[in-house]
């Protein structure tokens, strides 16, 4: 090819200018993505943090939960999974759908389903209408998160997704940080307030915001950049552009990924398998740390609620600062196989240390921060590689097959800790087999998905 062809073939689809204009036109460029990151992922950082807000306050409730309705811990973990049998069922739907009629309708009908669920689980009197909610709440929250994978496809090119997908992650560390101290906080001080007990008032008072969040989105939202009234159309072109070149690399590579475009081919492509395997285990650390969490601090000597509620914002806080790290290693690298199988050994080796630790708050906190490190960055990197792979066609029903399958371990892990803790009073031969499946899930994806053939990589 002649230079020039070369010189000619950017995401901007113009000619370069001299040397000493490129640095400008590159700063410009980050400018743009600078400005569509603060002015749409912030607002959907929020939402994801009401969103895991009031997934995972059910951990603080259940601290009076369990005896006001007479659950044990087998009884509560069942309540927990049965969360992920609708989220399991519509996940691919919500997904397809949301590519259909766009992030905006998607994100305003799942937020207020999901805020008026949450809500109504004050007023439980049963561990039947227990399991009932957390169904349907599973049911409400469905593509709420490949969605939003998704409409990043739709706004960002391939070398910038990791480390988005890393600060939407943050949302899930930013909940733990605040959730914590402010759940803890309820707990303590509204207890019999109105002549409602202090995890009514948990689940009534973190719901509400998601039914706010949910009127806003409708408002808020654009589905393309070609929609948005504040880019102007020069910016839309150079957004537009860095997708277009995405697509013409993703062509140009012989992948039998890229040929699945529709659901039947995806399902038949072993690829798909293989990160699905790969994600499945990555949400068995986050039932250890969004579930657990406080029942292993409190079993570490800490009584306090408040206190409980206080340190459990630590794990987070080291995940968070982890997944920073690691996230933008692996986009500057363009690695991810790595990076991610590193992510599992850290969930691993903290699971395991976790089941000698449980005596001493100190060294509990510390476990649970390598696998709250594991829970983040795995899933940060993870979710970079299938936009990778598939096509645009492809990339809807791809995402989600991959992210339903890939909760069978969300929904299967939470039964067995359950389980686990009534018949041995104890969480440590749980814990153990969660590490081993987590390194098994890094180990996969290391060995199974190769690292050529990549859109991503030029």
């Amino acid at each position: 090819m002649e230079k020039e062809d070369v010189r000619t073939s950017s995401v901007l689809r113009v000619s370069y200018p001299p040397i000493g204009e490129l640095t400008h036109l590159d700063e410009a460029r980050e400018a743009i993505f600078r400005k569509v990151t603060w002015r749409l992922m912030s607002f959907l950082f929020a939402c994801w943090v009401l969103n895991y807000l009031d997934r995972v306050n059910v951990s603080f409730a259940q601290l009076q939960l369990k005896q006001d309705l007479g659950m044990s811990d087998a009884a509560y973990g069942l309540g927990i999974s049965l969360f992920f049998i609708g989220y399991i069922l519509l996940e691919v739907p919500s997904t397809l759908w949301l590519e259909k009629i766009g992030a905006r309708k998607t994100v305003s009908r799942i937020m207020l389903l999901w805020g008026v669920i949450s809500t109504s689980m004050a007023f439980m009197t049963s561990p039947t209408q227990f399991y009932i909610a957390r169904i349907l709440l599973g049911a409400a929250e469905a593509g709420f998160w490949p969605g939003i994978i998704l409409y990043m496809t739709y706004w960002f090119p391939a070398e910038r997704r990791a480390r988005i997908t890393s600060r939407f992650l943050l949302a899930i560390a930013v909940a733990g940080v605040i959730g914590g101290p402010l759940s803890g906080w309820i707990l303590h001080n509204f207890n019999g307030l109105m002549g409602y007990r202090n995890w009514q008032w948990l689940f009534f008072l973190e719901g509400l915001p998601a039914v706010v969040g949910g009127v806003v989105a409708y408002f808020y939202l654009v589905d393309k950049p070609d929609q948005a009234k504040w880019l102007s159309p020069t910016e839309k072109k150079i957004i537009n552009d860095a997708l277009a070149a995405d697509a013409r690399t993703a062509a140009s590579k012989n992948k039998p990924a890229k040929q699945a475009h529709k659901i039947g081919m995806a399902l038949r492509d072993p690829r798909v398998y293989i990160l699905a395997w790969g994600w499945s285990t990555v949400p068995l650390c986050g039932t250890i740390l969004n579930y657990w969490a406080p029942t292993i601090i409190k079993q570490s000597g800490v009584n306090n609620v408040l206190h409980v509620g206080l340190l459990s914002a630590l794990p987070y806080i080291i995940g968070a600062l982890g997944m920073l790290v690691i996230a933008r290693s692996s986009d500057l690298s363009l690695e991810r196989r790595w990076h991610f199988f590193a992510c599992t050994c850290f969930g691993g080796l903290g699971g395991l240390a976790l089941t000698t630790m449980t005596t001493s708050s100190a060294a509990a906190i510390f476990c649970l921060g390598l696998i709250s490190v594991s829970y983040f960055a795995a899933a940060a990197i993870i979710w970079s590689i299938p936009p990778a792979y598939l096509s645009e066609e492809a990339r809807a029903s791809g995402i989600g097959i991959i992210s339903s399958i890939g909760q069978i371990g969300a929904f299967c892990a939470p039964i067995m800790l359950g389980w686990i803790k009534t018949l041995t009073g104890s969480l440590t031969i749980g814990l153990m087999i969660i590490s081993g499946l987590v390194i098994s899930g890094g180990l996969a994806v290391l060995l199974g998905v190769p690292s050529k053939n990549r859109s991503d990589k030029q």
